[in-house]
């Protein structure tokens, strides 16, 4: 599996949540040579730095990651709102920037797009569970090899649901993760969405999304 090496240890995980779910291991550390001492640059996917409190630090790491022979790429840099306005002179030392509060949509996008930027989206655009299988590219989804109509909403409701078969999300979770921490639509919202995705799926198949009483839903069947 490939690898994003993040700095520091406490990392937005806001963002480590999305690495994962998008098929990626982050590697979280406060060390700045823990990469070459551990691991060549080409074994990691990339470098996401987070300025956090200790703006010129995450600057200064960026610029010596740049200054490397082998350099790691892309190089994402997740600043606070506030230094946004400094960025301009620095744009040489980063391929990519998000705001740390950004919606869960957008962090995703500009991971993606850095990835893609650089040849190194490597994981298949394939996710399946059973009959189900989703295609991350192109954003469609058949089941038994027919085609789903799905709106944007559902497809992502969908997406998180197959990658993470088993567990168990709330509705204030599932609005988190899949609408976005800027939302401020209500769990009704979640109810509405899963009901038209059983019912796209067929009478057959609307058992992969369970009601877990009292808590919220689960995609498919629980390993112990």
């Amino acid at each position: 599996m490939k690898t994003f090496l993040c700095f520091p240890k406490d990392t937005p995980s806001n963002i480590t949540e999305i690495i994962t779910e998008l098929g990626y291991e982050t590697k979280c550390t406060d060390e700045f040579d823990l990469f070459t001492d551990v691991e060549s640059p080409e074994g990691f996917l990339g470098v996401l730095v987070t300025a956090g409190q200790n703006e010129q630090k995450a600057i200064d790491l960026c610029r010596e990651i740049r200054s490397r022979e082998t350099p790691l790429s892309p190089v994402i840099l997740v600043v606070q709102l506030g230094l946004m306005s400094k960025l301009d002179q620095l744009d040489d030392l980063f391929d990519e920037c998000i705001i740390e509060d950004a919606t869960a949509q957008e962090i995703k996008f500009r991971i993606i797009r850095s990835l893609k930027r650089f040849g190194k989206n490597l994981n298949s655009p394939v996710i399946s569970y059973g009959p189900l299988a989703l295609n991350l590219e192109t954003y469609q989804a058949v089941v038994e090899k027919k085609p789903l109509d799905l709106t944007y909403m559902e497809y992502e409701l969908l997406r998180f649901l197959v990658q993470n078969p088993g567990k168990v999300f709330t509705r204030d979770t599932l609005l988190t993760r899949v609408w976005g921490y800027e939302y401020f639509g209500g769990a009704r919202t979640v109810d509405v969405h899963i009901r038209r995705l059983r019912a796209k799926l067929g009478e057959e198949h609307a058992g992969l999304i369970e009601t877990v009483r009292s808590v919220g839903y689960r995609f498919g069947r629980i390993h112990w």
